[in-house]
């Protein structure tokens, strides 16, 4: 097994037809698991590519509510060796050690972690008025699907980026749907990126957990060339999020609050 990138590794393997086979090369998504210690207590771990991990650990955070903003991180530690990330605050929260009774496996692949809480259920509705055009939507999805040198050479990570109404702001991607979006989250955060008026595009599946990761950026809209569960879209309704799913080629289904998407600009 030879390592060609960070992210990716090339793997011989033996490629059969209905008539014959050849040994060749191909190349495949890296996973590592990765530990997050979050004030010297080992909260939890994740699979996810070994690319960007302050981000992912902060993102994570964040959407757990432990961390609110950047200046909440008093330092941080990436021990890609290890593949270890030690997160530090400047207060010490008790919540983190309640959390670990109340884990939840989510739907995610790469064993996305969740925790729930009655917060999650008490989020208040996304006041936006943004709206989007359909040309504009497909627009952003085009760039989107091509925007990944690692889906492209192995068809095995996701993808999640925010945007504005014409342009794609913060990219990135993992093997994880919820990593990919973790990543995006931590980024905006630890560079000061606004995600107010925004739009997260996903190619995963737009879960409960998916959609309360976005209602905690109080961002309005959701884009995924994926489904959603009928949880996310109940969410999504009762927070005033618009959410679309099955963004393929030029056609689209729009589940939840559809006033915010015109027909041109």
């Amino acid at each position: 097994m030879r390592k060609t990138a960070n992210e990716t590794e090339e793997i011989p393997v033996l490629r059969l037809t209905e008539k014959s086979g050849s040994h060749l090369d191909d190349t495949v998504a890296r996973e590592t698991p990765v530990t997050i210690v979050f004030n010297n207590q080992e909260m939890v771990t994740l699979l996810s590519s070994p690319k960007d991990l302050n981000y992912l650990a902060v993102g994570f955070l964040f959407s757990e509510g432990l961390v609110k903003s950047k200046e909440d991180i008093k330092k941080f530690m990436v021990d890609k060796q290890k593949g270890v990330v030690r997160v530090a605050t400047n207060k010490d929260t008790e919540q983190a050690s309640e959390l670990a009774f109340k884990r939840i496996i989510t739907s995610g692949c790469g064993r996305g972690a969740s925790f729930y809480s009655a917060a999650d259920i008490e989020l208040a509705q996304v006041e936006s008025r943004i709206k989007i055009s359909v040309p504009n939507i497909l627009s952003l999805i085009h760039a989107f699907q091509h925007r990944s040198e690692v889906y492209r050479a192995t068809g095995g990570v996701h993808s999640a980026a925010l945007c504005d109404n014409r342009s794609i702001l913060v990219f990135n991607e993992d093997i994880g749907r919820h990593n990919a979006i973790d990543k995006i989250f931590g980024e905006c955060l630890l560079k000061d990126i606004t995600t107010k008026d925004r739009v997260v595009l996903t190619s995963g599946r737009i879960s409960s957990e998916i959609l309360l990761k976005i209602a905690k950026r109080n961002i309005p809209l959701i884009v995924s060339k994926s489904a959603p569960t009928d949880l996310g879209v109940k969410l999504a309704n009762d927070l005033g999020i618009t959410l679309l799913g099955f963004v393929r080629g030029k056609r689209m289904n729009v589940y939840t609050h559809d006033w915010r998407i015109v027909t041109d600009d």
